[in-house]
């Protein structure tokens, strides 16, 4: 007889909502927030009136057995008995609309789903102010299903409509049938599978991928959340809440919002699961949450009211203000000032559960930490250590602690790890070709910008400090930027350099005050440079240190660019390890300038969402955000001119071919800045200014 991990059953979508309401059913957000747009919402709804079949929905038992409460609750309230595994776009579509409760969206922002229904011709549509308007429309279904409210709702859409126009008896009792058949869509009936306790968690995984029309996949993240939302359902709601305060920074207190990442629930849940067991693999936690041991098998609700206790104490001390924002000081220790210099968001989560360990595990003072930790940091971030399976390294790391009983024995740890991956050989050549990419978003040239704010350096040939002139809450082009040292028309014209990744090597790129990237033009080194450095008349050892930090080679205005590049990017490293010593003296203290704050009454830009200021077409082209051929258009409705983008990152108008889009948009007679002069189509179908189009997709 053949083995079934399931059963069916009908319900009605009434006796859904009433099992949800009273927590029999659960809704974690298994497939992350509300991410439905309310077209779909109404699409369901029309589909439902119409009888049509809208798919079954497939729970999972919790085998949470009597008496069983959740933690942290004083109340003996009962965990769900089941929890949704597909279908939950569609039940809090549904719960949302019948009962008005507002859904959270994929910002964490929480928003009514307003559907109106037209029973006239049954057409249900989204919401908008025109509807609203129209007596035509039932304007929010959701009033019909409010206790004790269906008729004085009837009565009051035939009054709104009798008022603009003649309505007969025959009329308004179709008009009413029709509202009556809405109403009783709550007697609409769902299929529904229930999979067993005895289902694992790897089973549940595969069933839903087969099953799901959508091919979204659950990961081991998504299953400890599920449990948190069955056994510790406050636990799920306070990393919710920091993640949706770390948006945006607060006017009234202290909160997580920072300029380096906006984590997400699952982020902040593994720095809690890392430092609650030391673990970075999830299958493992999951088991251990489960109360299962990993030995015998067996599960234990005792075992299981352990181990949430152990994550309910370490997720205290992870979302503790005072905790998150002395670390984040680790970072700008480390000379990184903002997420857009971050490569690896890992890098800071993995860290920030290191400098726990230290805080918690060993009692160690946050002045020692910070200096260690900014340290680490900068091994981590450099090397993209906890890049691609940063699981096992971590778990490795973390392994090296078994026998550590004093933060001095910590401290020992983490730098003996630090001296074997950063070693002389490292230094001398992996990182320089590391350096030998053209990729705007690199470790190491992120690394090569942090040693220059360690070193307070100076901007090339200015007198602004580098670090300064960083402001994260500056997402425009301002004050300073990443400038060719052989010039792109030096090294097409008269070179015949025409590659775009030879061009915008890093090792080409220098930063410099935004007015002498003007100024110099196209003119060779040996021109420009000897006019710029007579122009500002530096001290000599001014000079000398500028030349120093910004990694200039002796002569080097008359070398070959081959030879510039490999000699220049020796001399990066040599900095950055120059930059990197300072971390281990006690005596170094950075003293950046507070970011500015966004403008009154305009959103936050975030740091994992900020634009990365690139200083090309070329680099848009290669980012993959902007395609060869593409056709741009003048923001300026006054002017007629299209610039067609060239594969070398140039601009061609009616055969005119131009260096930068702000010669472009003054050859087509524009006193305008071109990254925001010039409109280039998107996914959206919106056209958006170039100097958008400067942060990367997700990954």
């Amino acid at each position: 007889m053949a083995i079934t991990l399931f059963k069916d059953t009908t319900y009605t979508l009434h006796g859904l909502i009433e099992d949800i309401r009273r927590g029999e059913v659960a809704l974690p957000d298994i497939q992350r927030p509300f991410v439905w747009p309310a077209a779909k919402v109404r699409d369901l709804f029309d589909s439902m009136y119409r009888g049509f079949p809208v798919g079954f929905l497939l729970f999972w038992e919790t085998g949470a057995g009597a008496g069983v409460r959740q933690i942290g609750i004083d109340v003996k309230q009962a965990p769900p008995r089941l929890l949704i595994v597909d279908g939950q776009q569609r039940l809090t579509s549904l719960f949302a609309v019948q009962t008005g409760t507002k859904v959270i969206r994929e910002d964490y922002t929480e928003a009514r789903i307003r559907i109106a229904f037209r029973p006239s011709d049954a057409t249900f549509t989204v919401t908008d102010a025109a509807v609203e308007k129209d007596p035509e429309f039932l304007g929010d279904i959701s009033a019909l299903w409010v206790e004790g409210e269906r008729k004085k709702t009837v009565r009051a859409y035939l009054e709104r409509l009798r008022a603009k126009r003649t309505v007969d008896q025959v009329e308004e009792d179709r008009l009413d049938d029709a509202l009556d058949r809405l109403y009783d869509l709550q007697n609409y009936p769902f299929k529904v599978v229930e999979l067993s306790a005895d289902v694992d968690e790897e089973q549940v995984a595969e069933i839903f991928v087969r099953i799901n029309s959508e091919g979204v996949k659950l990961n081991r993240a998504d299953f400890i959340l599920t449990l948190m939302s069955v056994f510790w359902d406050k636990g799920r709601a306070e990393l919710e809440d920091f993640s949706r305060a770390a948006k945006q920074p607060s006017l009234s207190g202290a909160s997580p919002f920072n300029w380096f990442i906006q984590p997400q629930p699952p982020q902040m849940l593994r720095v809690s699961v890392a430092l609650a067991f030391r673990r970075a693999v999830l299958k493992i936690v999951y088991s251990l949450l489960r109360g299962k041991d990993l030995e015998s098998g067996l599960v234990s609700v005792t075992s299981r009211e352990t181990q949430f206790e152990t994550l309910r104490q370490a997720q205290a001390k992870t979302l503790n203000l005072t905790n998150w924002h002395e670390f984040l000081q680790c970072l700008e220790r480390a000379g990184y000032r903002s997420g857009k210099m971050i490569t690896s968001e890992s890098a800071v989560l993995y860290s920030y559960a290191m400098w726990l360990i230290g805080r918690v595990d060993y009692a160690m003072s946050v002045q020692a930490l910070r200096e260690v930790i900014a340290r680490w940091f900068f091994m981590v971030q450099v090397t993209s250590r906890y890049a691609g399976s940063f699981e096992s390294r971590f778990e490795s790391d973390v392994a090296r602690m078994a026998d550590v009983r004093t933060g001095e024995e910590f401290i020992e740890v983490l730098d003996r790890v630090i001296d074997d991956t950063l070693s002389s050989d490292y230094w001398t050549i992996t990182l320089p070709n590391d350096l030998a990419t053209s990729a705007s978003r690199s470790p190491a040239l992120s690394a090569y910008i942090a040693a220059l704010n360690i070193l307070d350096a100076d901007a090339l040939m200015g007198t602004g400090k580098v670090r300064s002139r960083l402001d994260p809450a500056i997402v425009a082009k301002k004050g300073i930027e990443r400038h060719h040292l052989f010039p792109k028309g030096y090294l097409r014209d008269v070179l015949q350099v025409t590659d775009t990744k030879q061009v915008n090597q890093i090792a080409n790129m220098a930063l410099v005050e935004w007015s002498d990237n003007i100024a110099v033009s196209d003119d060779p080194p040996s021109t420009y440079w000897p006019a710029q450095v007579a122009a500002r008349n530096f001290p000599t050892d001014t000079l000398a240190r500028q030349e120093r930090h910004h990694a200039l080679p002796h002569g080097w205005t008359l070398m070959a660019y081959s030879e510039f590049l490999a000699a220049r990017r020796k001399l990066m490293g040599e900095v950055v390890r120059e930059a990197f010593s300072q971390l281990r003296s006690s005596s170094y203290a950075p003293s950046y300038p507070q970011p500015a704050a966004p403008p009154a009454g305009s959103p936050a830009t975030s740091p994992a969402g900020a634009a990365q200021s690139f200083d090309s077409v070329a680099d848009l082209i290669e980012q993959g955000l902007l395609a060869v051929g593409a056709v741009l258009m003048p923001a300026d409705d006054s002017v007629d001119s299209l610039a067609t983008v060239l594969e070398d990152g140039r601009l061609d108008i009616d055969g005119q071919v131009y260096d930068t889009p702000s010669q472009a948009a003054a050859g087509a007679g524009a006193a305008a800045d071109g990254w925001h002069f010039w409109l280039a189509d998107t996914a959206t179908g919106s056209p958006t200014p170039l100097a958008q189009l400067s942060s990367p997709p997700p990954t």
